[in-house]
């Protein structure tokens, strides 16, 4: 049984990704998988000038360990004009400063969602690119658009079942790579 940590990259109190990630976190019943909001970890805009004069910030390190501790990661990243927002942004920047490999060793399900067709594809993509070079092996990946048209916020379902069925292989395949 691995150890997987999921959470969306948004500052949303109401985050469609965070939707994403608890449907998915309740499907992958073989795991033990543990839900975060970022938003729990107050960390401070990055600054070189702050992390000179105080170092790193505790909520900053607390979210690196707990990552340190497990072996997977599911992340839906939200998308704004076309890339990460930039408090993803500025919680990636503090974690690759702590520790440059901060996801070596972490195998990771990759998803974004939006309420446009395009399902996030622009923040997805850019993680696909950037989160190697932390150390992230990305296995799988998915993303799933015109989220509001496609899942019931009600009821905590998806409703259309071709991305149903494309994610539930997703998610077959992503819990099958970890084991």
């Amino acid at each position: 049984m691995a150890k997987i940590l999921a959470f969306a990259g948004s500052n949303s109190a109401n985050s469609i990704n965070h939707h994403l990630v608890n449907y998915v976190a309740k499907d992958l019943v073989e795991h033990h998988v543990r839900v975060i909001k970022l938003t729990d970890y107050s960390i401070p805009m990055y600054s070189e000038d702050l992390e000179k004069s105080d170092g790193f910030p505790g909520m900053a390190l607390a979210l690196r360990q707990d990552i340190a501790d497990v072996d997977a990661l599911v992340i839906s990243i939200g998308e704004h004009n076309g890339g990460w927002s930039a408090f993803f942004k500025n919680t990636m920047d503090w974690l690759s400063r702590i520790d440059r490999n901060f996801l070596a060793g972490k195998k990771i399900l990759l998803m974004s969602t939006s309420p446009g067709q395009r399902g996030g594809v622009g923040s997805l993509e850019q993680a696909k690119n950037l989160l190697p070079r932390f150390g992230a092996e990305i296995l799988e990946s998915f993303t799933f658009p015109s989220f509001h048209h496609n899942f019931s916020i009600e009821t905590q379902e998806i409703i259309d079942e071709t991305l149903l069925l494309g994610l539930k292989e997703v998610l077959s395949t992503f819990a099958h790579q970890i084991k």
